[in-house]
């Protein structure tokens, strides 16, 4: 069983994670999202459907089963945690999951299109890749988990997805990289939309990859 110590510190870690997403401008008019963080290989906290002022009293323990085990969620958060869950059970190395209605990746999960990997940020923050759409499913249900599970499957190295008419999906290690990769995806996103006006985004050249990562290394030592 996790320490009660252990909880208080990643409630008090989601709340500030909503503060910083909020302090980014990523977030959607309502303020609506969930944010979760692993608690263990059975659980995990999760936020309330609307985060704006978020506090720790507001954060529940979910079983990766769905269950609620401490706490209680509005209905907005219960329809979502097998959205969470689910993640949880694929990757057992993630440690966070941020759901977002964040405008401009909205939009590319409207058109029901992949966002592409066309900016140094994405590389930078871990998604080297497009991020896939998950075909559309009302939100919470059967449908719409296992459209997750398979396109977690089916793109086994990527961090976040797209739900079609829906929002985006984020996970990594913690929260606080995790919404860093976020803001990372919302920018990437406003700036491909951008980039229409002048003739569209330009893909990288072959290796751009492996010589972002040299350059971070060489910083690093």
């Amino acid at each position: 069983m996790t320490e009660p110590s252990t909880i208080a510190q990643q409630a008090e870690l989601l709340v500030r994670t909503a503060e910083h997403l909020f302090e980014a401008g990523v977030m959607s008019h309502s303020g609506h999202a969930n944010l979760s963080a692993r608690l263990d290989d059975e659980s995990f906290l999760l936020t309330p459907g609307f985060v704006r002022g978020l506090s720790t009293d507001q954060v529940a323990v979910v079983g990766v089963d769905g269950v609620v085990r401490g706490g209680r969620l509005q209905s907005a958060g219960a329809e979502i945690v097998n959205m969470h869950g689910v993640v949880y059970r694929a990757r057992p190395h993630v440690g966070a999951v941020l759901h977002t209605h964040s405008p401009a990746a909205t939009a590319f999960a409207l058109a029901h299109r992949p966002l592409p990997c066309r900016t140094e940020l994405m590389l930078r923050f871990g998604q080297a890749e497009d991020v896939p759409v998950v075909p559309w499913g009302p939100r919470g249900s059967d449908v719409s988990v296992r459209g997750v599970a398979e396109v977690l499957a089916t793109s086994p190295t990527t961090s976040a997805v797209l739900l079609a008419n829906h929002g985006l999906l984020v996970f990594g290690p913690d929260p606080r990289s995790t919404a860093d990769l976020l803001i990372a995806l919302e920018e990437s996103a406003e700036a491909e939309l951008a980039a229409r006006a002048l003739g569209g985004a330009v893909d990288f050249p072959a290796g751009a990859l492996d010589a972002v990562r040299a350059s971070m290394a060489r910083a690093a030592s």
